[in-house]
Order: C-alpha cells, then structure tokens, then sequence
C-alpha cells in the first residue's frame, strides 16, 4: 500500500487496509476471507472489481502505472494476469519472505492523505 500512495499523484483512489471494518461497510457483499484473498476496488457505482481487474482499474488512474495498465487490457493479457495474480495471492507468504519488502518499509514512509488509514509496517 505504501508504493500505491506515493504513484497516485492525483489521489484518485482511497487505500483502505483489509484488517479495517470499514471495507465491508464500503462493499458489503464481501466476507473478511474475500477481503485477504485479493485486492478490491469499489468504483462509484458501488460494483467491486478484484484482482489483477482491480489493478487495470487503479493503474489506469496512476500515471507511471498506465502503461502496464493499457497493455492489459490487450486480448488474453487479463485471463494470463487473472491466473499470475491468483497464483502470487496464494503463495503470497512464501513469496514474501525471499522478496519482502524487508528494510525497504522503513526506509519509505507512508505518504499521508487526507481521509485514509495510515498503516504501519509489520513488526520484526
């Protein structure tokens, strides 16, 4: 969440950690297990997008992410990023631990917005 504060220049998403009660207030539909099994996206009109669609959806409003954005909206690249997000979101622990952010999360601060829940790097 921290390297997503810092790309969205021009505060177009409101980041919530999925351990806050006020996700299933903003999507209602969704359980606490839903919420740690993928990121979600709650548009305007209330739909929830998750996943590598989530992603596409946020990216297209960060400018240095807009370039992997539009190349996944290219025939196919969303099935192939569906499958490599789902396979990372289950290994996700593992994976962590060869490629965790480590000493990087104390290094970057968390950018504070207005209106946001600032959360803090897990203790060693």
């Amino acid at each position: 969440m921290r390297v997503l504060t810092w790309l969205d220049w021009f505060n177009a998403a409101q980041l919530v950690p999925a351990s806050d009660p006020e996700c299933l207030r903003l999507a209602p539909g969704l359980t606490p297990e839903k919420l740690m099994e993928a990121i979600h996206c709650v548009q305007v009109d209330g739909s929830v997008l998750r996943g590598a669609r989530a992603l596409r959806f946020i990216g297209m409003r960060m400018p240095l992410i807009i370039p992997v954005s539009l190349f996944m909206w290219l025939p196919g690249v969303i099935w192939i990023a569906e499958r490599i997000y789902a396979w990372i979101s289950q290994n996700r622990y593992i994976l962590s631990k060869f490629f965790g952010c480590k000493d990087a999360c104390e290094i970057m601060p968390q950018r504070e917005r207005e209106g946001e829940i600032a959360t803090k790097p897990s203790e060693k």
